[in-house]
């Protein structure tokens, strides 16, 4: 049976992508993944400088063009949409800062945009294009994370794996494939799919190689799709396919839930705090616990962070942070930085993380401890509850049911557009006037003939 007919998941999820029209989304969602792309932009932009990163441009200025058609962000080189896609792709999971869906645990603007972007350059793309490509990219990259469930994550990066196949259906919806096309496609971008949790041990850089590799390989798997290449049929849910290498409670359902009715990508959370999603909850119960009974960090004996066991899982390989990037996986020093300074952003890391030592002494008061109740509601709602014992012995709890960010307690559009604007400033990747030039072209990207003209400005 061809798979443009076909019934299993796969080939319904394809199906829907392949039919889907800018018309038939919403336009809340249209905005909401505006607002998603201008977050992931200043995520981009902030990478700039950093040694992951400029390592991988090293390599691809020596494998690929001096010159193309796509940009590289951080530093506007222009070359082929492939290593367009990586560079910028690694450089936006750089600072911590780029969205994340809950239920998922996938970080989907890192793969989806820097894929999407450098093929709308080259194939000449309108905004409307660009807007549905990125969307369809969301809502397949979402409901694979979900299919593959808790099991996967406890080894695999989500963002590595279904962000192979978001990047792959995103890339395939803007080329125009059809549904039989976008099921080569996915079939081609699951083979290649990987992204181990073991670089958290030794503070290796492999997060930065996921996101990068990810964008990249599901464009090439889309574009192979494009000239005929045949990719498996059912890569996610067959008895070879991904879920029965890379998960034990895999449930093909959630790949077609709510297709046409459900839009997960407003389900999507911005990042507040500049470290791992998984210390948000407790790091917003902490600062309103503190904030609350008027505490300073001398006055705190212990905290335990009440978690789900993914954070175990993820946060517990880090003991003593060696590198800022590895400090923001460190529910010590998030705390500390939160209890000391107030605040867990990208200035706070870069200067206290590791040489405050009023956040080291604050890091060894802090430990983990799994919560029935947190676990239980775990992905699809990430509850923060944190309990500490003062100096002075008192007994205190605070608990927070939806960290800032998340759908139901979102970012403003001032907050939004202040956030792009800081993590483009950081590290020189654009001016404040620049980024203001790109947030106005993103909230009309509908109306752009172009959609490399989001980028004229920088």
């Amino acid at each position: 049976m061809s798979p443009g007919t076909a019934d299993w998941p796969t080939a319904r999820l394809c199906a829907f992508i392949a039919e889907l029209d800018f018309e038939q989304i919403p336009p809340r969602v249209v905005h909401f993944a505006k607002g998603l792309m201008i977050d992931w932009l200043g995520s981009a932009l902030a990478g700039k400088g950093a040694r992951q990163v400029e390592i991988i441009d090293s390599f691809t200025r020596m494998m690929g063009p001096a010159d193309g058609p796509s940009t590289i962000i951080p530093t506007r080189r222009r070359t082929s949409p492939y290593f367009a896609a990586m560079v910028n792709a690694a450089a936006s999971h750089v600072v911590e800062q780029d969205d994340v869906h809950n239920g998922s645990v996938f970080h989907p603007a890192a793969v989806i945009f820097p894929a999407v972007l450098a093929v709308a350059e080259a194939e000449g793309k309108t905004g409307r294009e660009m807007l549905t490509a990125c969307i369809a990219g969301y809502e397949v990259g979402i409901r694979v994370g979900e299919f593959l469930g808790r099991s996967h994550y406890e080894i695999f990066h989500t963002t590595g794996t279904a962000g192979t196949v978001a990047a792959a259906a995103a890339v395939g919806k803007l080329l125009g494939l059809d549904a039989s096309g976008l099921n080569h496609a996915l079939g081609s971008a699951g083979t290649q799919a990987a992204g181990f949790w073991e670089f958290l041990r030794d503070a290796a850089d492999s997060k930065q190689l996921h996101t990068a590799r990810a964008a990249s390989n599901g464009l090439f798997a889309a574009y192979l799709a494009r000239d005929g290449f045949k990719g498996a049929a059912q890569i996610l849910e067959g008895k070879k396919g991904m879920a029965a290498g890379m998960s034990s409670d895999a449930d093909p359902t959630r790949l077609i839930d709510g297709l046409g009715s459900r839009w997960t990508t407003e389900e999507t959370s911005f990042k507040w705090h500049a470290s791992c999603r998984h210390t948000h909850p407790a790091a917003d119960a902490l600062q309103s616990l503190m904030r609350r009974e008027g505490l300073g960090p001398d006055d705190i004996a212990d905290v335990v962070a009440h978690v789900h066991q993914g954070a175990i899982d993820v946060l517990g390989a880090v003991d003593i942070p060696q590198t800022i990037h590895q400090a923001k996986f460190s529910m010590g020093t998030v705390l500390g930085l939160i209890a000391v300074h107030g605040v867990a952003d990208l200035d706070a890391f870069e200067r206290y993380a590791l040489a405050d030592e009023r956040v080291a002494r604050l890091h060894s008061k802090v430990h983990m401890e799994i919560d029935a109740e947190v676990d239980g509601l775990y992905p699809k709602q990430w509850i923060g509850k944190v309990s500490v014992t003062t100096v002075g012995g008192r007994k205190l709890t605070a608990r927070v049911d939806e960290p800032k960010g998340d759908p139901s307690n979102t970012l403003a559009k001032q907050e939004l557009e202040a956030k792009a604007i800081r993590l483009a400033e950081f590290r020189g990747g654009a001016t404040a006037d620049e980024m203001r030039a790109c947030i106005s072209q993103i909230w009309c990207l509908d109306q752009l003939g172009r959609a490399a003209d989001l980028l004229a400005k920088l």
